[in-house]
C-alpha cells in the first residue's frame, strides 16, 4: 500500500502535507456545533484544510517574502460560513485565495461554490483545489492539486445552476502552487455586480425560513441567488442565521449594547453611562498613555470620549480603554478616530485583540494587535448626519460591540 512518501516521490509537482492523528482529533472537537452532520463534516474538512495549508503558507511567505497571511474574513466568521458553504479563504497583502477541499480520490474537476465567485465582498483572486485523505490510520494527507484565477473560472468555467457552482477540469489548472506568485501582478479578477439591497424585513423573513434545521441545504433553497448573496454577505445576518439553525438564542460570550451612543451629545459634553471624557479618564490614572493618546488624536478633534472595557478571563480580568475622538467637518459630516489603549500598569495591549468598524453588520475596517502594540487605531473616517456604525472588539471567545449614531 502506498504511503505519503511514496506519493510525494511519484508526484513532485503538487504540494503534499501530512495530517497527524492528533490534529484530526483536535479539529473534530472544534467542529461539533452545526445544524446537521453534513455541515459538521464540511466544517471539519475545511478547518483541517485551512490550518494545515496556512501553517505551511505562513512559513513559506515569511522565509521567501517576509510577509504573512491571515484568515478571511476573520476566524470568528468561520463557523457561520461553514454552516452553509464549502471553502476557506486566506488573505495576504491585497491578494485573496480560496481553498476548496474535497475527499474525492479521483479529483478530475475543481468545483467552486458560486458564493466565492459572485459575491463581490468574497470574490478571490485565486481558487485552489485540495484533495484530502483521512482514511489511513497513521498516514493521512492533503494534496494541493492546482489553482485557477477568478477570471479563468468566470470565462472558462462551467456554471451549474442547480448546484450553484463553477467548475473547471483538472487539466485546466496550474499545477504548482508556488507558480501563483509569478502571476500576482496580473489582473486575475473580473468585475461582478454588487450585492442587491435587502431590507431588514426581507432578511428577517429569510432567516426565519432558512433558519429551520429542516432546510438541509439553505444555499440551494428556492430563492434568487442575488437575495441569498445579500443575506450571507452581511456578517450580522449570517450570524443570526447560524444561531437560529443551531438553536442559539444569544452567544454567552457576546455582550451587545441595547442602545446606540449618540455622539452629537458629546459636543455638549454629555456622555452616556459607562463613557466619560478622555481627560476625566486620564485623571483617574486608569489610562497610562496620556501623551500618546493626546498626540495621536489630531488637535482639531474637538471631543474625545473613552470607556473601559473589561476583557474578563481573557487577560485575568484586566481592561482596555476604547477611545473615540470626533470633530465637525464640512457638509455637516462628523470626523471620527477610534483607538484602543492598555490601562493601568500595562504597557502593551494583549496580543490578537481585534477591532472592527461595522456598518449594517458589514466589516468596513479591521485591525489586530501584535505582541508589543502600545495602541491600535482604525483609519480616520467621516460619517453623515443620522448614520449608524458599530465598533467591535474581539479577543479569543470574548466579543463586545458598541453602537453609535450621529
Amino acid at each position: 500500500m502506498l504511503r505519503l512518501p511514496d506519493f510525494m516521490s511519484i508526484d513532485t509537482t503538487h504540494l503534499w502535507l501530512n495530517i497527524s492523528r492528533e490534529e484530526q482529533e483536535k479539529t473534530w472537537q472544534l467542529t461539533k456545533r452545526y445544524s446537521n452532520p453534513t455541515a459538521c463534516y464540511n466544517a471539519y474538512l475545511n478547518r483541517i484544510c485551512l490550518y494545515q495549508f496556512l501553517n505551511w503558507f505562513q512559513d513559506w511567505l515569511s522565509e521567501e517574502y517576509n510577509d504573512s497571511a491571515s484568515v478571511f474574513p476573520c476566524e470568528q466568521s468561520l463557523a457561520n460560513i461553514w454552516e452553509v458553504v464549502n471553502g476557506a479563504a486566506i488573505q495576504f497583502g491585497d491578494t485573496r485565495l480560496v481553498l476548496i477541499p474535497t475527499e474525492t480520490l479521483d479529483l478530475d474537476v475543481l468545483c467552486v461554490p458560486q458564493e466565492w465567485v459572485d459575491i463581490k465582498r468574497w470574490a478571490a483572486d485565486y481558487y485552489v483545489g485540495v484533495q484530502i485523505n483521512l482514511d489511513g490510520d497513521d498516514d493521512c494527507w492533503m494534496r494541493v492539486c492546482g489553482f485557477t484565477t477568478h477570471r479563468q473560472l468566470k470565462n472558462q468555467g462551467v456554471y451549474d445552476q442547480d448546484c450553484r457552482t463553477y467548475s473547471l477540469p483538472q487539466e485546466a489548472l496550474a499545477d504548482n502552487i508556488i507558480s501563483l506568485f509569478a502571476t500576482l501582478e496580473l489582473n486575475s479578477q473580473v468585475e461582478v455586480p454588487s450585492e442587491v439591497n435587502l431590507s431588514e424585513a426581507e432578511a428577517t423573513n429569510l432567516i426565519h425560513i432558512l433558519g429551520s434545521a429542516s432546510v438541509y441545504t439553505p444555499r440551494l433553497f428556492d430563492i434568487p441567488f442575488t437575495k441569498w448573496a445579500a443575506l450571507i454577505s452581511n456578517e450580522q445576518w449570517r450570524q443570526q442565521l447560524y444561531n437560529q439553525r443551531n438553536g442559539i438564542v444569544k452567544a454567552a460570550s457576546s455582550l451587545k449594547q441595547s442602545s446606540s451612543i449618540n455622539l452629537n451629545r458629546w459636543f455638549e459634553k454629555c456622555f452616556e453611562e459607562g463613557w466619560q471624557s478622555l481627560d476625566a479618564l486620564i485623571n483617574t490614572k486608569a489610562l497610562n498613555l496620556a501623551i500618546e493618546c493626546r498626540s495621536s488624536c489630531s488637535q482639531e478633534l474637538t471631543q474625545k470620549g473613552a470607556k473601559l472595557i473589561d476583557l474578563g478571563m481573557q487577560i485575568n480580568g484586566k481592561s482596555v480603554a476604547l477611545l473615540l475622538a470626533i470633530s465637525n467637518e464640512a457638509e455637516g459630516k462628523t470626523g471620527v478616530i477610534v483607538q484602543v489603549h492598555p490601562t493601568g500598569n500595562n504597557g502593551y495591549l494583549p496580543q490578537n485583540l481585534k477591532m472592527s468598524l461595522l456598518e449594517s453588520g458589514n466589516v468596513l475596517q479591521e485591525i489586530q494587535s501584535r505582541s508589543r502594540d502600545c495602541y491600535i487605531q482604525l483609519n480616520r473616517f467621516k460619517v453623515l448626519p443620522g448614520a449608524n456604525f458599530s465598533i467591535r472588539l474581539v479577543l479569543g471567545e470574548f466579543s463586545i460591540t458598541e453602537d453609535f449614531v450621529i
